[in-house]
């Protein structure tokens, strides 16, 4: 019965928190966060990529990665995973062949820990790099 009473009690949670604007979290199934978790995603913007729309994401809700890529530009792929405390992004500059990681935290929207560069290996880049190419070949494809 408590199960049944904490389920009813979290459905009436997410409802509520659904009418007051867009929830993100890979938790809730079909969302952008669950569809993005552990996936390593292009990065462009004409057009629009899924990648692109989920660092935009990101970005709007922590500033300093939003000021981070200001600096450094948008990179080519981004990888994302996370739990319910954090989240971890990997920005792949291919052009550089270097990649920086960032970890933030849920509620601290001024809070991202940034290392790097790190350095791409070749495996890495020729993968990554035969992707960009293949969906450039067929744009509407990420």
């Amino acid at each position: 019965m408590a199960t049944m009473t904490q389920r009813l009690g979290a459905a009436a949670a997410c409802a509520m928190l659904s009418s007051c604007g867009v929830v993100e979290s890979p938790l809730i199934p079909g969302s952008s966060a669950a569809a993005a978790k552990d996936q390593i995603m292009l990065v462009r913007s004409e057009p629009p990529s899924f990648g692109y729309r989920r660092l935009s994401t990101q970005a709007t809700a922590h500033p300093d990665l939003r000021v981070f890529i200001g600096q450094r530009g948008l990179p080519d792929f981004l990888a994302e995973t996370g739990n319910s405390e954090r989240s971890y992004l990997i920005l792949y500059y291919l052009k550089d062949r270097e990649a920086f990681a960032c970890r933030t935290r849920a509620g601290d929207k001024q809070a991202v820990e940034f290392a790097g560069p790190y350095p791409i290996t070749d495996r890495e880049f020729k993968v990554l790099n035969t992707f960009r190419e293949n969906t450039a070949q067929t744009p509407g494809k990420d």
